[in-house]
């Protein structure tokens, strides 16, 4: 039995007296940053359990992200872990910057999916080269400078993959002229906002507000993705295909097909069966908690919990799912 169940066991406290409701948990989930949206799920994820299970507490800490989460997981360091899609594609396929494929992990719910890789030059760029699609990148071979998020993170890592897919290496931008630049998102806007690059690419939710400020001081086009390229890049990172509905920025007059990040809560497998069943209950019965979090939750279905097949559920999630008829 590994170190995260015995922990597990250590730190539930049952309430007292006979046919009492399951007992208040006290967890911890590992998310990334001290702000930001992994917060905010944080606290609906605490809402949720303490409105099933009174007196809970789910306690939020920061790590590296997704990539970290999983190794703290998967080693029994911590019960609760968030990680996006692909970054957990990536741990089971054991690819870098994992040495082997991690089986250890299960899926409570997934979160969120619409977290779309935005692919936004600079209009003058692109009118000047005829661009009108991501794939014309590889065409027309310009000298592009284009702006990444940090090493490491997975939305670089995606973006590059999507270059990678259409033909493009990042050897090839600097031999054709341009630079590769990485930078955090808030930074991606000002680089725009200052001229000093025709491109950035992100997996961010629409109208983020570093994109709505670029946009303002810089005209933009959202490029779209081919059918092709958004299958590819879905097979290997299990993303999904996203559009961006038309005028969801002023600029932007036509849906954008392109692929979207989403995030899973997972745990390791060795997991108390009851303990993954009533936080997956407590997902689905309270999920407004959820919905409050953050506008773009605001309509949040249920089934969204069930709708990912990047690594398998908790048996004890699975169980609570097909309880309710969300899983056949």
């Amino acid at each position: 039995m590994r170190i995260v169940k015995n922990m597990l066991a250590a730190i539930l406290f049952a309430v007292a007296g006979s046919g009492a409701m399951a007992q208040p948990y006290e967890l911890t989930l590992s998310g990334a940053s001290p702000s930001g949206l992994w917060t905010m799920l944080g606290v609906g994820l605490d809402g949720a359990v303490k409105a099933a299970y009174p007196g809970s507490t789910i306690t939020y800490q920061t790590s590296g992200g997704g990539f970290a989460n999983i190794g703290l997981i998967d080693r029994g360091k911590a019960p609760l872990g968030l990680a996006h899609d692909a970054e957990l594609r990536i741990a089971v396929h054991g690819d870098k910057p994992f040495t082997k494929p991690i089986t250890s992990l299960r899926a409570i719910a997934r979160l969120y999916d619409w977290a779309p890789m935005q692919m936004l030059m600079s209009k003058s760029f692109a009118d000047a080269h005829g661009i009108r699609t991501f794939e014309d990148i590889a065409r027309v071979k310009p000298p592009l400078r284009i702006a990444f998020n940090k090493r490491g993170n997975i939305t670089e890592f995606v973006a590059v993959k999507m270059l990678n897919a259409i033909g493009v290496e990042l050897a090839d931008i600097e031999k054709w002229g341009g630079a590769v630049i990485y930078a955090a998102s808030s930074e991606q806007g000002d680089l725009m906002k200052d001229k000093r690059v025709d491109m950035f690419a992100n997996g961010v939710f629409v109208r983020t507000n570093f994109i709505l400020q670029a946009g303002h001081s810089v005209p933009l086009v959202l490029l779209p993705v081919s059918e092709p390229t958004i299958k590819k890049i879905s097979d290997d990172l299990g993303v999904r295909r996203f559009v961006v509905k038309a005028n969801s920025y002023e600029w932007q007059p036509e849906d954008v097909p392109t692929v979207s990040l989403g995030a899973l809560l997972f745990v390791n497998e060795d997991m108390d069966e009851k303990i993954a069943y009533d936080i997956a209950r407590a997902l689905n019965e309270h999920i407004d908690k959820l919905r409050s979090v953050h506008g773009s939750f605001r309509d949040m279905p249920t089934s969204l919990l069930v709708e990912q097949n990047v690594i398998p559920f908790h048996e004890g999630a699975e169980k609570y799912y097909r309880s309710v008829g969300m899983i056949k």
